[in-house]
């Protein structure tokens, strides 16, 4: 990678940072200010009361991004991902997959969940179940083939269903972050060397209360550096 691209990726993710810093200061420095909460206010989970954009829906793929498969076929949580899902969802931070299936797997997102689920546990390794009730019904699947990520549709509907509220994607794929940044997602290249695994979650706070103006920047954090 060149510097010059290097010092730019760099730039943005301290101002994404320094976002984060000037939300969450001490009262005194903010000249009274409150500071960040702790949760994602109840009244925006999500589900349709997305005023002014003031709430957040953090959305995943799944595999090598929460679940790893390894070579004996054996599935388990990629490190941190149980820990990171825990502390999204004690924050009140409403949470989907966006993943691709075979689109045989079902008629309806329900019934391709529903196999995504007998497929993932039947061959789990892990200490501890995958937490499916974390997503609720917000695991978006291919209808068809051409639905398949990178195309367009399965994020276009991830975001119909956010109810106004902004969007994160978090992959491991560089394709995938360039394709749901377009579609106006905060999107997060996972697992980077030298960067956290995932979005910081004091990050994902700041950004259910921010002024949807003011989040446009924060787009830029999700090239690999």
């Amino acid at each position: 990678m060149k510097k010059t691209s290097a010092r730019r990726i760099t730039g943005r993710m301290v101002l994404a940072l320094g976002c984060v810093v000037a939300m969450t200061g001490s009262a005194s420095a903010a000249g009274g200010a409150e500071p960040l909460p702790r949760t994602v206010n109840a009244a925006h989970t999500g589900t349709g009361s997305g005023r002014d954009g003031r709430c957040v829906v953090v959305y995943f793929d799944l595999g090598e991004t929460l679940v790893h498969t390894a070579e004996d076929k054996s599935i388990r949580y990629m490190p941190g991902a149980a820990t990171y899902l825990r502390a999204l969802r004690a924050r009140d931070i409403p949470l989907g997959l966006i993943t691709n299936v075979p689109s045989s797997w079902g008629a309806s997102d329900a019934e391709r969940a529903a196999e995504l689920k007998r497929v993932i546990d039947r061959d789990w390794k892990g200490s501890s179940p995958f937490n499916w009730s974390a997503f609720g019904d917000r695991i978006f699947t291919p209808r068809t083939e051409e639905e398949r990520k990178p195309a367009p549709a399965l994020w276009q509907r991830a975001k119909g269903a956010a109810g106004g509220c902004r969007v994160v994607y978090q992959a491991e794929a560089d394709e995938e972050i360039r394709a749901s940044r377009e579609l106006g997602y905060v999107s997060y290249l996972v697992g980077r060397q030298h960067w956290p695994v995932y979005m910081p979650v004091p990050l994902i706070i700041a950004l259910a209360h921010m002024p949807q103006h003011l989040s446009s920047p924060l787009r830029e954090v999700r090239t690999r550096g």
